[in-house]
């Protein structure tokens, strides 16, 4: 038994692990549950976990940097549509998407996932430059490089705050700002009806966006070979059985009414494996969050998305 350090979000796909209905053979975990940016932060900065969920876009990033301390495993434990997470000032004329173009609009994180995927979309569903848009940022987890010619920087002062001063036309950020949330200034979502626009999108492209995945410190990784496929076994397992509980009604397992009606809708939408761990099955999607990367400026040079994961999980594929 072998005693590893795990840290990731405490979640349905998570817990059935954490509280050892599942086990991963041969280990010893203590496991670290906590909010993703400081995982991220602490793991990338002090390579602080043994084994972590990890920021997509920043296990991209440095990968291909060459710096990172981490390899994957295609565990996606973290996926959200972002449509819901565009926020703008509606006194600018903002009533579309391509109303955005040649406008300031803040970001957490120029390098953060979400918004890698909302310029990707913006720019190749939408048609909009997002070269053209003035990026200001609250700081970054991971230090970056840009090309000149891209318009990234620092806010200057809480974005929040300025998206309610008016100083920024727009927010993409994963959680509500406040001001939009007691209505003290005017600012709304891009698409109000956020759900109808996130399943044409997926309608469309297919894709349900990868926020963070699984990754293994290379250290680590190199003692224990094995340990990649362990882990996604037993975490494929563990959504497995979370997933099942959303359509039990004897007794629901969710504190939400009409969650089986819910998890059959999304089926009906998005077919019987939503959540879909595995490296074959989400090769699309991580080969466009790669030339989202390079279209970026984040990246200088794109590489095959088989280099984000460690080798001996390439083939492996969870039931659904």
């Amino acid at each position: 038994m072998i005693p590893l350090t795990l840290a990731c979000t405490s979640s349905d796909r998570t817990r059935p692990l954490m509280d050892g209905r599942f086990r991963v053979p041969g280990c010893d975990i203590t496991f670290l549950p906590g909010e993703p940016e400081d995982i991220f932060r602490r793991a990338l900065r002090d390579r602080a976990f043994d084994v972590t969920e990890l920021s997509f876009s920043s296990h991209i990033l440095t990968t291909i940097r060459g710096d990172s301390p981490y390899v994957g495993v295609p565990v996606f434990l973290s996926r959200a549509f972002r449509h819901s997470a565009v926020y703008i000032r509606t006194d600018r004329d903002i009533r579309t998407a391509a109303d955005l173009a040649g406008r300031t609009i803040g970001l957490p994180e120029y390098q953060q996932t979400a918004a890698l995927w909302m310029r990707g979309i913006l720019r190749e569903h939408y048609g909009v430059d997002t070269k053209g848009i003035a990026w200001r940022t609250g700081g970054e987890r991971v230090a970056i490089t840009l090309p000149e010619d891209f318009d990234v920087k620092p806010a200057g002062r809480d974005l929040e705050a300025a998206l309610a001063a008016g100083e920024i036309d727009a927010l993409i950020a994963p959680r509500p700002p406040a001001c939009l949330r007691d209505r003290s200034a005017p600012v709304d979502r891009l698409w109000p009806d956020y759900r109808a626009e996130e399943q044409a999108w997926f309608g469309a492209s297919g894709f349900f966006p990868i926020m963070h995945c699984l990754a293994v410190r290379k250290d680590v990784a190199e003692r224990h070979p094995w340990l990649p496929v362990e882990l996604f076994r037993a975490f494929a397992a563990a959504k497995a059985a979370s997933l099942a509980e959303l359509r039990l009604v004897n007794v629901l397992r969710v504190s939400l009414p009409w969650i089986a009606a819910a998890a059959e809708a999304q089926i009906a939408v998005m077919g019987g494996n939503p959540w879909p761990y595995g490296f074959a099955r989400n090769r699309d999607e991580i080969a466009a969050m790669i030339r989202f990367a390079v279209a970026d400026g984040l990246a200088a040079q794109p590489i095959a998305p088989e280099a984000l994961f460690h080798p001996s999980v390439l083939d492996l594929a969870d039931a659904g």
